[in-house]
């Protein structure tokens, strides 16, 4: 039996901003952009990993939320405390050059760590951490 793993659930702020990260900068071809009662889901995903999408989605959109709870959720993320992904890519340096010209919010400049891989980290526009992995 094979368990693959189809969608990741990132929440957004804005759509546009969103598009300008994950579509612009990081290159993912946008599969879905649905629109309903005032909110937006978009996927997206590598050119080169159809099977696997990101769904970047209103935060906070289950209607059992209150608001004060909505808050707390938008404070999180806007923090980088709500959720996190890791990608990978075989140019680390090449990307992390890329995205930090591009003027994206730079967490951690490509470092070699103890537990043994090479990384950089970024928040996207929403405040999401997005650790980028250097493939080996």
């Amino acid at each position: 039996m094979n368990i693959n793993i189809c969608y990741a659930f990132l929440p957004h702020t804005d759509g546009e901003a969103a598009l300008g990260f994950y579509r612009d900068l990081l290159g993912f071809e946008v599969r879905q952009d649905v629109g309903y009662q005032g909110m937006r889901w978009i996927t997206v995903g590598s050119p080169g990993q159809p099977e696997t999408s990101v769904v970047l989605h209103p935060p906070a959109a289950d209607p059992g939320i209150t608001e004060d709870e909505r808050r707390v959720i938008l404070d999180l993320i806007a923090k980088g405390a709500f959720t996190a992904i890791t990608l990978a890519t075989d140019d680390l340096e090449g990307l992390f050059e890329r995205l930090e010209s591009a003027g994206a919010d730079v967490v951690q400049e490509p470092t070699d760590q103890d537990y043994g891989v090479r990384d950089c980290a970024f928040r996207d526009p929403a405040g999401n951490l997005v650790r980028i992995n250097q493939l080996t």
